[in-house]
């Protein structure tokens, strides 16, 4: 389980392999001994599994397998040397639950439709704009998308402004665009969604009754 509070961006050092395997390097500034072998880390959503850990002078580089499955409904296929990632390690017992559930297990693929500045309006230099993104949602997820209620984006936990049809808004301040990936999101770019776990659950609940 994650939380979606993004803990360090990482970068892809090499992809090897085919249409039903990838072995992705990644780089990051995690303290190696803080990562066992076979430990899940959320990579800007996915849930995968550290198969190897080289230590490095200001961090790690940690290997990891992506099968078939997730390259076909994940951005993870797309993925080349320099692509940056969302990196969070699993939640432990006791850490602060900051952000919603996430299980790093992945929906579907969103698309950003609209990027736009919202200022606040103020022009005061000192308040940085936030900026908001309206995305286009798989049909087969759209349903579970609530207004005010939680999605992860690209490993990444988010309120959800608004809601219309299958499109939806988000509202990133200023320390979210910074220390993640979000400030290089542009429209068209596609971004793992994963719906919150309660609102699945919570519609397959009223399915189960009408039926």
């Amino acid at each position: 389980m994650f939380t979606g509070l993004v803990s360090d961006v990482g970068s892809v050092l090499s992809v090897e392999g085919d249409e039903r395997l990838h072995r992705i390097r990644i780089r990051c500034s995690y303290d190696p001994a803080t990562i066992a072998l076979g430990a899940s880390i959320a990579c800007s959503g996915p849930c995968l599994t550290a198969v190897a850990i080289e230590p490095e002078a200001e961090g790690c580089i940690f290997s990891v397998d992506a099968a078939a499955e997730t390259l076909a409904r994940t951005t993870v296929g797309s993925w080349a040397i320099g692509t940056r990632l969302n990196l969070e390690r699993s939640l432990k017992i006791g850490d602060e639950l900051g952000g919603h559930l996430v299980t790093g297990h992945v929906d579907g693929v969103a698309e950003i439709v609209v990027r736009e500045s919202v200022t606040g309006g103020t022009s005061d230099p000192q308040w940085a704009p936030s900026d908001r993104f309206l995305l286009r949602a798989p049909s087969s997820v759209s349903r579970f998308i609530a207004e005010k209620g939680s999605v992860c984006l690209d490993g990444t936990s988010l309120t959800v402004n608004s809601v219309d049809g299958d499109l939806f808004s988000v509202l990133l301040i200023p320390h979210t665009l910074a220390v993640t990936t979000w400030g290089e999101r542009r429209t068209g770019d596609r971004l793992n969604i994963e719906v919150d776990l309660i609102a699945r659950y919570a519609a397959r609940l009223s399915e189960s009754r009408g039926s």
